[in-house]
Formats: C-alpha cells, structure tokens, sequence
C-alpha cells in the first residue's frame, strides 16, 4: 500500500513539474522564450540607438565598437549585425555599419521613448535628475507607437528632454535646437544659461548633480585653468574639474531674456505687489504646466499675493479678477518683474 501511495505521488510531482514547465504562456518553457525574444529585442533597439548617435557626431561603427557599447562579445555582435541587416535596418560597408531608413525611424522612435520617459519621471513621478536616464533606458523598450503617443499627449507634447535635448516628433523630426557651447570654450566673465547636460559618462554627471547645476541656469565663468572651472550663478561657486565641466553646454542669452533678468519667482513677491508674469520655469512641465496654463499664468499676466497663510503654504494671488491658492514650490517656477503696490 505504502508503495503504491509513493508511485502515486511521484506521478503528481512528475504532472505538476509538467504543468509548471510546459502549460501554455504561464509555463517556464514559454516565459523562457518570451524573455529569450525581449532581451533580443533590447539589444536591437540599443544598438539602433547607439548607431543613431554615432552618426548623428559624424562616426562610424563596426563589431567591435558596438560589441564594447552592448558588453557582448563579438561574435553576438556579429549575429545582431546580420539579424538587422536581414530585416532591413542597416546596410555594412567597408566593415562599418549605417542605418537605412527604416532603422532611422525605429531608432528615432526608441530616443522619443526614452526622452519622454525621462521627463515624466522628473515632472509627475518626481525622481531625482541623475536618475532617470538609467530607469527611461529599462523603460523605453517594447512600446508600440500607439503607447508612446499617448505618453507624449499626456505630458503636452513637451519639446525637450531634462537634459536639454529635443524630443522626436510622432513624425521623426526635431525641433529647432542648439546643444550649446562646452563651458571649457566659453569666455570667462560672460552670462550665459545652461541648455544642455551630457548624462554620459555616468560619473561626471553625477558630479554635475552634486555641484547643483541645471538646464535653464544662468552662469559665468569666474577662473578656468587646467585644473578647474569655477562657476557662479550669483549667489553659489561651481568648483568642477575640466572633464566634468566638458559635460555643461551654455549659450548666451536672447534679448528677451536678458530684458528678463530681473525677474523674481512669485514666492518671493511681496503681498499686494502686483507683478507681471515673465516666464513659467523650463523646469516647470508636464501636469503642473499645463495647469498653470489654463489657470491663465501666461506671460503679460498681471498678478498678486492678496491672502498670506499662517502657516505658509498655500498662498491666495489674485490673477484675471480669480482668486487662486499655490504652494511656495509652485510659486517657484512662475517668474515675475514686481510693478507696483497696489491701493
């Protein structure tokens, strides 16, 4: 009897390890495959993507270059070059590879993922800056089209992304940009803002961060030598060395924007000082913009603190004849040139 109950219980063991390896897209056999096709999948569009920016700075790649940029060997790097090739995503001349049409689009639809990932993750889930580049990357994979328009009308069709780089239309364009100048080739002593931080090498972005620099931030350059470029915002030094400072891109600013350097954040208004809106943030996107907007904080809006709180936050301002309350963070991003106490 003992014995029997034994082959019985085998036999359940033997169906049930069946059941777990083999039953239809739950199994392991199915899950193995399924994550067999993704990880192919990630290293095709990694590679589209590596390719793109490399030709984007005028340079070619080979085995070997896309081998060490994907941590493959080359011999797996080899085979991703013919699996693309066969699906018409690149054409290989003189040992270097160049994307057709069709894998320009695809790449460009993987950067608009990414950079759209990279501002939802700074603007709505309020990650810090240094790290959203590594959560877009595990994020902007396997997204249908469909998926990535609906992430971009959801965060209003922003221009660029928190590093100050354009963001792809749906039609595989760019918008007018300028990625700057390196700050080690500005001139000292001359005002320039920030349009754009290099988030590669992982290291001297992270120092970047550390320092408190950012996109929109306007700056000079107090001493630059071969060991160091100090810079200044007015009230805090940026001590960083050469390399990482490479990484800074400013331009000089317009003439509307040099008309809006006295400009104040709202917080700092003073009750019943009317003001009048200059500018919202660059930092300020996605939802809270939005909201801002149809709440009529446009430039050429006149403003002003009516109600101060006990206890701080909110704050009641008065714009368009509306009473509106904002928390000082909000207050921060909208910019303003006081005018006049009101009677």
């Amino acid at each position: 009897m003992f014995e029997n109950f034994s082959w019985i219980l085998f036999f359940l063991i033997f169906l049930l390890l069946l059941v777990l390896v083999f039953f239809p897209q739950y199994g392991l056999k199915d899950r193995w495959q399924r994550y067999k096709i993704a990880n192919k999948r990630v290293l095709l569009e990694d590679a589209l993507k590596y390719i793109f920016d490399q030709e984007q700075q005028g340079h070619t790649v080979g085995v070997d270059a896309l081998s060490g940029k994907l941590k493959i060997s080359s011999k797996s790097a080899f085979e991703l070059i013919e699996q693309m090739t066969e699906q018409g995503l690149i054409t290989t001349q003189k040992n270097h590879v160049h994307l057709s049409d069709d894998g320009e689009r695809l790449a460009l639809q993987i950067i608009r993922a990414h950079r759209l990932w990279e501002r939802y993750l700074l603007d709505e889930a309020r990650m810090p800056l240094d790290q959203v580049h590594d959560q877009a990357k595990r994020r902007q994979h396997g997204m249908t089209q469909k998926e990535i328009d609906e992430l971009d009308a959801s965060l209003g069709y922003p221009l660029s992304d928190p590093h100050g780089d354009p963001i792809p239309t749906a039609a595989g364009t760019f918008y007018p940009h300028e990625k700057g100048i390196q700050v080690n080739e500005w001139e000292e002593g001359v005002l320039g803002k920030i349009v754009h931080l290099e988030d590669e090498p992982a290291i001297a972005f992270a120092q970047i961060m550390a320092a408190g620099l950012k996109p929109g931030q306007l700056v000079r350059i107090l001493e630059k030598n071969q060991k160091r470029v100090i810079l200044t915002d007015g009230e805090q030094e940026f001590n960083l060395a050469p390399a990482v400072a490479a990484n800074v891109y400013v331009l000089p600013l317009s003439k509307e924007e040099m008309v809006q350097r006295d400009a104040i954040p709202l917080s700092q208004l003073p009750t019943e000082m009317e003001a009048e809106i200059v500018r919202l943030d660059e930092s300020c996107q996605g939802f809270t913009r939005r909201r801002f907007l149809d709440l009529g904080l446009t430039p050429g809006t006149k403003i002003y603190p009516e109600l101060d709180n006990s206890f701080g936050d909110p704050r009641a301002y008065r714009v368009r004849g509306t009473l509106i309350a904002l928390r000082s963070d909000q207050a921060e991003d909208i910019w303003v040139t006081p005018m006049q106490v009101t009677s």
